[in-house]
């Protein structure tokens, strides 16, 4: 999943966008809310973690700007505004979650997960597929009865493709969520995790799960 934390203070941005980084999530970062918004203009976001108050544009703003727009990626607001009152007008302007500073990082990283089951539909944190199960809170992958070890870009790349099960998915779709602006691989960096994502999910295994769709890129579903 690739997030956007939008947070004026830096060294909470940095610790944030760190976390969410070794969790298997693509992270950028911007420090007021005019940036912000350029960053959500530009780029395709699962989720988008939203301070209130910052400097240009506040969070509230940013939203009634978003929402306007007709973007509806899940908004989760982190501040320290905690009256009822701010609670309220976060969520009526369609915020999915607020979360009150201090907070535990590991129930961040719970919310951000529970915000993306309600966005695809999915009641739990585990996708199936044919024998194949994705926990997305574990990161536990097992086909056929076979746990399977993924590096964190490849859970990434499964993650993506199962919660898009079905859909073909283009190479600059993929890329677009997979990495943030920061990455510099090379151009062929989706065929290579691919590959990769192939030998351990499809090889030895009858129904191959990943397909090649001719121009188009790839898609994950059973049979042909």
């Amino acid at each position: 999943m690739r997030v956007l934390v939008a947070e004026d203070e830096r060294d909470l941005n940095n610790i944030v966008c760190k976390k969410l980084t070794a969790e298997g999530y693509s992270a950028d970062a911007c420090y007021d809310g005019k940036e912000a918004l350029e960053y959500i203009e530009a780029a395709e976001y699962d989720v988008i973690i939203l301070d209130v108050m910052m400097p240009e544009m506040d969070g509230f703003e940013l939203i009634k700007t978003v929402r306007s727009c007709g973007i509806s990626t899940p908004v989760i607001f982190l501040t320290a505004r905690d009256s009822v009152e701010d609670r309220i007008a976060g969520l009526d302007l369609g915020a999915s979650d607020y979360v009150i500073k201090p907070f535990s990082l590991a129930e961040l990283m719970a919310r951000v997960r529970a915000v993306v089951r309600k966005s695809s539909g999915n009641a739990t944190n585990i996708y199936e597929i044919a024998d194949m199960t994705v926990d997305t809170a574990t990161k536990k992958v097992v086909r056929g009865g076979k746990e399977i070890d993924l590096s964190a870009k490849e859970f990434a790349l499964l993650e993506f493709m199962i919660r898009n099960k079905g859909v073909v998915l283009s190479r600059e779709k993929i890329e677009n969520n997979i990495w943030n602006f920061d990455y510099e691989g090379g151009t062929n960096a989706v065929d290579v995790y691919i590959r990769y994502l192939r030998r351990k999910i499809d090889e030895g295994f009858d129904t191959k799960l990943i397909h090649t769709v001719r121009g188009s890129g790839y898609v994950l579903r059973e049979g042909k």
